[in-house]
């Protein structure tokens, strides 16, 4: 049997607990420097775990964004999900959505950065179910072009060695449908926001998936950088030098990204 059979979510709990205070040692040394990280947006409370950082909205109940770097080695390893569900960030104090809330929703609980892409560390994948990474996503989006996002985002990391990623929700109802007793804000859509380096080179692309049973093909869903700022009123990827941030946010080059699928 493998070691994450031997180990109880429990027992991955306490050793969480137990690493406390060398982890509020890292928030306090907070790297904004990181290639993948925003800049701006609504209010945040910005957190930084082992393997991605995010920031949350405590209005929303939801990530603003969830943004973390996706390494070739990174896509695939021993840890499994089996036996995981979404709990509590313990570096939030705060009001935080739980598992009633999504009961009887008619809606999933989504995660932003994907189990998945953290088969490669236990704490990485026990951090990846925090109520944080989650919002509520239609299932057949969940379960349908957001998966294969999710899948063609690890091809690539394999393909150029690792690629950056930034993805969220957005809201643009006047109206915000809400769901549960503690009121989560459900997005109209989904963004993810990608980018990779080819030698000296950086290039760049988005995608806008609507919460519903999106049916487009994901190249019709793409966007250039710059349409997903206007959306989203951030700055992506502002850690690249100026020129180069300008050059690629502009502009999708096609061939650098293998669609079709």
């Amino acid at each position: 049997m493998h070691l994450l059979g031997m180990i109880t979510t429990g027992a991955l709990l306490v050793s969480l607990l137990l690493c406390n205070s060398c982890r509020l040692q890292q928030l306090n040394k907070f790297n904004y420097q990181l290639l993948e990280l925003p800049n701006g947006g609504s209010e945040g409370f910005l957190i930084q775990h082992s393997a991605y950082t995010l920031s949350y909205n405590p209005s929303n109940l939801t990530a603003n964004w969830v943004a973390y770097e996706l390494t070739s080695n990174e896509t695939d390893g021993p840890w499994s999900r089996k036996g995981l569900r979404f709990f509590p960030d313990p570096y939030y104090n705060g009001k935080q959505a739980d598992n009633e809330d999504y009961h009887n929703s008619g809606y999933s609980r989504g995660h932003m950065a994907p189990a998945a892409d953290m088969k490669w560390d236990s704490l990485a994948m026990v951090e990846s179910f925090y109520f944080t990474n989650c919002i509520p996503q239609n299932a057949a989006l969940n379960n349908g072009k957001w998966n294969q996002l999710e899948e063609k985002t690890r091809r690539l990391a394999r393909q150029y060695g690792k690629v950056y990623v930034v993805c969220g929700p957005i809201y643009q109802s006047s109206d915000t449908l809400r769901i549960g007793h503690n009121g989560v804000a459900v997005p109209d859509a989904c963004f993810k926001a990608l980018l990779i380096q080819k030698d000296k080179d950086y290039s760049a692309i988005a995608f806008v998936l609507q919460n519903g049973g999106e049916e487009r093909q994901l190249d019709e869903c793409a966007c250039t950088i710059d349409e997903l700022e206007q959306i989203l009123s951030i700055d992506l990827f502002y850690n690249l030098p100026d020129k180069q941030e300008k050059a690629i946010e502009s502009i999708i080059v096609w061939d650098d990204w293998g669609f079709p699928l």
